[in-house]
């Protein structure tokens, strides 16, 4: 289990990296005499913004000494780069063990542990009159430590039992492809585009990470400019959304494969559309807040079962490359999606946020009724 423990302290960062990229807007808007929309703008240049493996240091390096935001909307270009690779891989590995649905909310919850302390840490900093970009040299003192962690992590992983017996798997049935002419890559890439599960679960993560990325984005100025909140207070309620998530992901997870993971998902996505609308139309600051944090507890475990259902329906050989694809497209959503709330802010309010992820998560449920059956056993 070294590699999905490591696995969760990788997600901790990255939500980090995610949810302070978030809270540090209004502190950079003056550094860097910008307005919010254009410094999100570079936040989501890594589709999304968040991290992998060492490429830590890309972003953070330039972004301590709070340079232009040029330089750390390139830095996030090619961490989001790393990040794509390494989550395909991740999911690919967890989705194929024993109780996969559970470790990936696991995996994946640690991703909101991440998102609520940052901005509380980042919070205090500011509070005592430490500069905001200092936050990112602890962000890279940690990736350091994960750097070097992943080979210890790694050791022996080729002569452990399941490794070995998953080699003799893929030594066989590369055999067989080969005696039957087996597709070009070129050919397998193409038989990953034209998967129906594949383009489904695609357009699904799509619209889920463009509904999480635009509210962990935007709640914040909606409560400041719609309800008129205090930006010292309301800017904790973004720890609670990613706290939500954690919680979710760790619990609600383990109740999906007796629930049944196609009926849970829709259980949950009618639910974050009940929670959208009290957002939306109860005129409490309170209230909001609270609606915030239980639509991140409802809307976490929908990633883990969804990653579970695609890899069970997708064939062995497809797996890699089209979880890969949906983990792309799903950084894609949560980068379009936050860039039209924000265009569209402009015009007439962050209150556009809200009939936004209302219509992202009805997205959700089409591309989730179109998917094929799953055998129930399975789950």
């Amino acid at each position: 289990m070294d590699l999905t423990s490591l696995e969760f302290g990788i997600r901790v960062l990255a939500a980090g990296q995610n949810a302070i990229s978030r809270f540090t807007t209004s502190s950079a808007e003056e550094a860097y005499a910008s307005d919010s929309f254009a410094l999100k703008s570079s936040w989501d240049s890594n589709l999304p913004a968040r991290q992998e493996e060492d490429l830590d240091i890309l972003p953070a390096g330039p972004r301590t000494p709070a340079e232009a935001h040029t330089s750390p909307t390139t830095g996030y270009f090619f961490l989001g780069l790393g990040y794509a690779l390494n989550l395909a891989l991740h999911n690919v590995f967890c989705a194929n063990l024993a109780n996969s649905t559970m470790v990936l909310g696991a995996g994946h919850g640690s991703y909101g542990i991440g998102g609520l302390v940052a901005p509380i840490m980042a919070t205090t900093m500011v509070t005592h009159g430490i500069l905001w970009s200092r936050f990112y040299l602890i962000l890279v003192g940690l990736r350091l430590a994960i750097f070097f962690l992943t080979g210890w992590a790694n050791r022996g992983y080729e002569q452990e039992p399941t490794s070995k017996f998953t080699a003799s798997l893929v030594r066989m049935a590369t055999q067989q492809s080969a005696d039957e002419n087996a597709p070009s890559r070129a050919k397998l890439l193409k038989e990953v585009l034209k998967n129906r599960v594949t383009l489904l679960g695609a357009f699904f993560i799509f619209a889920y990470q463009g509904a999480e990325v635009s509210i962990s984005g935007w709640i914040i100025s909606f409560l400041i400019k719609a309800r008129h909140g205090d930006p010292a207070k309301v800017g904790y309620v973004t720890s609670g959304f990613f706290g939500g998530i954690a919680l979710g992901r760790l619990t609600l997870s383990y109740f999906a494969p007796r629930v049944g993971l196609k009926l849970f998902v829709y259980l949950l996505v009618a639910g974050c559309i009940c929670l959208q609308l009290l957002t939306w139309f109860v005129p409490s600051i309170v209230g909001d807040a609270v609606a915030v944090s239980l639509l991140g507890f409802i809307i976490g475990p929908v990633y883990p079962c969804c990653q579970t259902v695609f890899a069970r329906l997708l064939p062995s050989r497809l797996q890699v490359g089209s979880i890969a694809f949906i983990a792309s497209a799903g950084s894609s959503g949560g980068a379009i999606a936050p860039f039209l709330t924000g265009l569209l802010a402009q015009a007439v309010g962050p209150v556009v946020l809200h009939p936004i992820c209302i219509a992202l998560y009805i997205a959700m449920i089409a591309c989730w009724t179109l998917l094929p059956a799953t055998d129930r056993r399975a789950e």
